[in-house]
């Protein structure tokens, strides 16, 4: 319990100064993405082929050259946490929603507030304890609570895309 409080507590991706100001192959994007989202350090992978996928299906620009810059890590940084929560396809569309009125930056520094807000909300309410059933009654709130922000969140993407389709009309 303590491993992940921490990890909640301080782990974040890097602020968008820190992220390289210099193009990037694949294989150092992959290697670099751990520092950018904890999940990565603990059992989730992003692969070439995810990478790829990301592109194909219109959430990632295309790499430059075969190499990718700073607006490709705050995407990836964003996709590889709303992915795990979100389909692909819901993920492409809260992107599209969140960045097509503002730069990649400004939606990069937003992400990291909401990120951190929740991230210490949640680690707040995680207690020490060793008590399977102090630990069984925590997952289980944290699992309800987790599946009723996805519901809600879905909903609110369908609201965004019924809208997107009538602005289109």
């Amino acid at each position: 319990m303590e491993t992940i409080k921490k990890i909640l507590e301080e782990k974040r991706p890097n602020k968008w100064e820190d992220i390289p100001d210099i193009d990037l192959y694949m294989d150092q994007v992959l290697n670099y993405m751990p520092r950018q989202h904890a999940g990565l350090e603990l059992d989730e992978n992003l692969t070439a082929a995810m990478v790829n996928n990301y592109i194909k299906k219109g959430l990632l620009p295309r790499a430059v050259g075969k190499k990718y810059n700073r607006t490709h890590i705050a995407y990836l940084t964003a996709i590889c946490l709303l992915k795990q929560v979100l389909s692909v396809n819901d993920t492409g569309e809260l992107l599209k929603a969140k960045i097509q009125d503002q730069e990649i930056r400004d939606f990069y520094e937003s992400y990291m507030e909401v990120m951190d807000e929740e991230f210490k909300k949640v680690s707040a309410e995680l207690q020490e304890t060793e008590d399977k059933a102090d630990l069984s009654e925590m997952a289980l709130r944290l699992a309800i609570s987790s599946y009723a922000q996805k519901l809600a969140c879905e909903q609110m993407l369908k609201a965004l895309e019924e809208t997107d389709g009538q602005e289109k009309e």
